[in-house]
């Protein structure tokens, strides 16, 4: 079931935590590139989430139209 979004920025909890692991892991790689699995894999540490909804919401965020 999905979270509503925050009134304050309008990012849900998944939201917020994929862009957070996703800010860490770039610090974390010389090259700032972060694999999907990776990220998937650092997401889960803190939300259980399958990987279609991972999936869909990254795609959100990136504003991809599929």
């Amino acid at each position: 079931m999905t979270e509503p979004p925050d009134a304050r920025d309008g990012l849900t909890r998944l939201e917020r935590i994929i862009l957070w692991q996703l800010r860490e892991a770039e610090k974390e790689r010389p090259d700032g590139y972060v694999p999907t699995a990776m990220l998937y894999g650092r997401v889960l540490e803190h939300i259980d989430i399958s990987t279609d909804e991972f999936t869909l919401t990254l795609q959100k965020l990136m504003g991809t139209p599929w």
